[in-house]
């Protein structure tokens, strides 16, 4: 298991839980993130307060999980970045594709 879920009325809160968002574990978070969509989550809050470090294949993953979950109306915020992670994901133009959030509380009164 790659996520910590806690799920409310839809919303699901899931923290990665690895230090390295790599290629050892990318597959298994495509899996889960697949599943909480198909288990019915109207949102995902994704937080990477745990995550240094993020290589190419985990970004991939993660962008299967938003095709999989455009077309059933499910929204993926990412939320608690760290600064590398953040600047990675702003240098290659993924705040664009994602919404980011600094918490989980900023994020829950975006999607009012």
């Amino acid at each position: 298991m790659i996520l910590e879920v806690n799920q409310i009325d839809g919303v699901a809160q899931a923290t990665i839980l690895p230090q390295e968002a790599s290629l050892d574990n990318a597959e298994l978070f495509k899996e889960e993130m697949i599943s909480l969509v198909a288990n019915g989550a109207r949102l995902i809050l994704l937080s990477f307060e745990n995550v240094n470090y993020i290589d190419s294949s985990f970004l991939g993953s993660l962008v299967v999980a938003l095709k999989y979950a455009m077309p059933r109306n499910v929204d993926i915020y990412l939320v608690s970045l760290k600064p590398d992670v953040k600047s990675l994901l702003t240098l290659i133009r993924m705040d664009k594709v994602f919404k980011i959030y600094t918490d989980y509380d900023q994020a829950m009164q975006a999607s009012k």
